[in-house]
């Protein structure tokens, strides 16, 4: 079945209603003062997070950001695959396809979307301008839940490769941050010699090195290598969990949006530019609240954090991209610019002093201007 169909986002009102009476019915922990993150998401925050959702956040107005942009449905390898389609007013785009990670959707790239696709509206160069290709992963949003075992990031890679053969690109590029880097890696395997180059933006996928000295490194890789010492030591609990037991969260998650609420927002938190004291301070509250109610009202939390526990399964992560690679490290970002270096990338690669995880709503105009600088090259 290769038909592509063209899809709304548009969540019935009883869905919302039902959100709503959740969040007036919730039932919470008791109240243990922190002065910090550090025992998870603080009781007084999450309240007043929970309140803005309930009261003052409009997923309609978010419905309508993503609706403002084609997309499409279609079945691959028995799932179905929720995509956007943007074309270029640029007859020669570039083919560009990006892809999201834990815990991100869609709605991560709606701030990237003109500026890539229409420049020169948005102070560029024709000649930068890409048709992009925006999937949700099988079992997130509207590509989930799955349905079946086995989706793991080869497996998702070559559908995306099935994906872009649909739409008619002889030669495309992709882009991806957190397993949208595995995901895009893959795809270098999986497209046939159809892919010409990767960006990536953190954390990379690349192997640790015990040979590294601290004090041979550079104040900033220094910086990042104290903070991934501690993310190691005490911020992979939900690895732990997803990648061993996701069925058994899933129950929990999928039954509480204040469960919900606080999985995902504690990785806004610690993920996110450091600079910035709280999720909202470095990502919009309607646009981190528009990506938890996606997982929200498709019931995809579950078989999101199954993405883990299948890539664990099948082996870990994948053997290194067979494609040029480009690398943009945000200030939030754990990713050792000397063990990219060492493991052979002497290409491009770019360090931001602002921006985190979710670069395409934190720094959308870094992460546009790299990825534009990065592929001016293979045009």
């Amino acid at each position: 079945m290769t038909k592509i169909s063209p899809f709304k986002a548009d969540i019935p009102q009883a869905a919302i209603d039902d959100l709503h009476r959740r969040l007036d019915d919730a039932r919470w922990p008791e109240l243990i003062e922190h002065k910090s993150w550090e025992a998870g998401v603080p009781t007084d925050y999450l309240k007043q997070l929970a309140s803005y959702w309930r009261n003052d956040f409009d997923w309609r107005t978010q419905e309508e950001r993503l609706n403002k942009y084609p997309q499409f449905t279609t079945e691959i390898d028995g799932q179905t695959i929720h995509f956007l389609h943007i074309k270029s007013p640029e007859a020669d785009a570039m083919p560009l396809i990006i892809t999201h990670g834990w815990p991100g959707s869609v709605f991560e790239f709606l701030n990237i979307i003109e500026p890539l696709t229409n420049p020169r509206a948005h102070g560029g160069d024709a000649k930068d301008a890409f048709h992009l290709v925006i999937p949700s992963i099988p079992g997130f949003g509207f590509s989930g839940p799955t349905r079946e075992a086995g989706w793991n990031l080869a497996r998702i890679a070559k559908a995306w490769a099935e994906l872009m053969d649909r739409l008619g690109y002889e030669k495309y590029a992709a882009q991806g941050g957190d397993a949208g880097t595995g995901i895009s890696t893959e795809l270098s395997h999986a497209s046939g010699g159809k892919l010409i180059g990767i960006h990536m933006n953190g954390p990379a996928i690349f192997p640790m090195d015990d040979s590294l000295k601290a004090e041979e490194l550079s104040k900033e890789d220094q910086v990042r290598m104290q903070r991934l010492a501690k993310f190691q030591a005490e911020g992979m609990a939900y690895y732990q969990m997803q990648s061993t037991r996701p069925q058994t969260l899933a129950y929990g998650l999928n039954d509480s949006p204040i469960g919900q609420l606080a999985w995902i927002v504690e990785k806004f938190q610690e993920w996110t530019d450091p600079a910035k004291k709280l999720p909202e301070d470095a990502v919009h509250i309607d646009e981190l609240l528009a990506n938890v109610s996606l997982y929200w009202f498709t019931g995809t939390i579950g078989s999101a954090a199954r993405l883990l526990y299948e890539t664990t399964h099948a082996g870990g992560w994948p053997m290194p991209p067979a494609v040029p690679v480009g690398v943009a490290i945000f200030a939030g970002d754990n990713t050792i610019r000397a063990l990219i270096q060492k493991d052979g990338n002497k290409g491009h690669l770019s360090e931001f002093d602002r921006g985190g995880h979710f670069a395409a709503m934190e720094a959308p105009d870094l992460l546009v201007g790299d990825i534009r600088k990065f592929f001016r090259s293979m045009r």
